[in-house]
């Protein structure tokens, strides 16, 4: 684990923010479930640079409280799915 993922990791502990915190995304007509752990770990296998966006962007869903988190999650989340359902697209 690098020091940004856990720094991530401490600041949702800090908040009493489960890791294993889970959002659904229906992508027609399945569902896929992402936890936070699993979004973190994600985007922690991108660049160095694209980790520290990422960690900044998290830092400022905590000045809007939980609802800002959630928010952050899930928009996140999405870019995974979209990211990761465009690739499976042939051309």
């Amino acid at each position: 684990m690098n020091a940004i993922e856990q720094k991530c990791r401490n600041i949702l502990l800090k908040e009493s923010i489960d890791l294993d915190s889970k959002i659904d995304f229906e992508v027609n007509g399945t569902l896929h479930t992402l936890s936070f752990e699993y979004i973190i770990e994600s985007f922690m296998q991108a660049s160095e640079e694209s980790q520290a966006v990422f960690l900044v962007a998290l830092e400022k869903a905590l000045h809007l409280k939980e609802k800002g988190v959630s928010q952050f999650f899930e928009n996140m989340g999405q870019l995974l799915l979209m990211t990761h359902l465009s690739n499976k697209i042939e051309v």
